[in-house]
């Protein structure tokens, strides 16, 4: 019987000693690295907006491609001319965050106060919870050195086309059939809405693009070629008239080609009037927004319930 009572109580002492050891082990589970030191591990973080979840909206992140952390300010890319060069890749300075306990505070130039809770998904994605809105942005981090600003560049080009008031012709080549695109002679693509509004004016020589008379408005949309990210396809619905179809490349930030399919004529247009899609603050404390046109990027896949729990007080 002694024996027994022993073996007990040993089995006793080993499973209360095993059962401590475990709760220990759950007790320290605590981040390795502070949220600031997660948030500057990276130098940029992509915004994967097909990856929202939520039905909500937070402009600053909706309008930007990418954000960085950098000791209190926050800088975003919101355009793609420049992306890569703006601020050193950085982009443009949007405000100032606070970094604590896994919750990041964002004091935006214009959209004032945010806050969000962060949880880190894997090694290099983290999730920015909005509990005001209910929304989730997952973000993938990225250095410089490694980030392809072309691909970003490319596969978002139809907000390139939206970062200048007009693209005005400045070549038509001297082969090709003669057409009725040759006599349009300024284009415009309108951000805001389904992001697929655009028109022609055959004005010439106009030297304020608010003087242009537009003749015709339309839809455009911008497909992809097979194995060719460096060129794409663009379609100008002129509704009654037959639809005007180009094989679409950019010769630099400010020049696009357009090559006629139908006719073999090459055109090119060059943008006039850029517009540069971040918000600052004047010295007088004023804000000021460099267009009223809001441009946001568009969520390509459905929009879902956000599963994560408001966890705020």
């Amino acid at each position: 019987m002694k024996t027994i009572k022993l073996l007990l109580g040993f089995a006793l002492i080993a499973t209360l000693f095993t059962s401590c050891y475990t709760e220990e082990i759950y007790v320290n589970e605590e981040p390795t690295v502070s949220l600031n030191q997660l948030l500057n591990s990276y130098d940029l973080w992509y915004i994967d907006i097909n990856e929202t979840q939520g039905y909500g909206e937070t402009p600053f992140l909706q309008m930007a491609f990418t954000i960085s952390f950098n000791n209190g300010r926050l800088y975003a890319n919101n355009n793609l001319v420049g992306i890569g060069s703006e601020g050193n890749g950085y982009g443009v300075d949007i405000g100032s965050y606070d970094a604590y306990d896994m919750i990041l505070d964002v004091d935006h130039v214009i959209d004032g106060y945010d806050s969000f809770d962060v949880y880190q998904v894997d090694n290099n994605t983290i999730e920015l919870y909005n509990p005001f809105n209910d929304t989730s942005y997952f973000l993938d981090g990225y250095q410089r050195s490694n980030f392809d600003y072309d691909f970003v560049f490319y596969d978002n080009i139809h907000y390139f086309l939206q970062e200048y008031e007009a693209w005005e012709k400045t070549y038509t080549s001297n082969f090709g059939a003669l057409n009725d695109f040759d006599n349009e002679n300024y284009l415009q693509f309108l951000a805001g809405g389904n992001d697929d509004i655009f028109r022609s004016s055959q004005d010439q020589n106009i030297y304020n693009t608010n003087n242009i008379y537009w003749d015709f408005t339309g839809d455009y949309s911008v497909g992809d070629i097979s194995n060719n990210i460096y060129e794409k396809t663009l379609t100008l619905d002129y509704d009654f008239f037959d639809n005007e179809f180009f094989n679409l490349t950019v010769i630099n930030e400010s020049t696009i080609e357009l090559f006629h399919a139908n006719s073999g004529t090459v055109y090119e247009f060059k943008g006039i009037g850029y517009i540069a899609y971040y918000r600052s603050s004047t010295e007088d404390g004023k804000s000021t927004s460099s267009d009223e046109r809001f441009k946001k990027r568009k969520q390509k896949t459905k929009k879902v319930e956000n599963t994560r729990t408001n966890t705020r007080s």
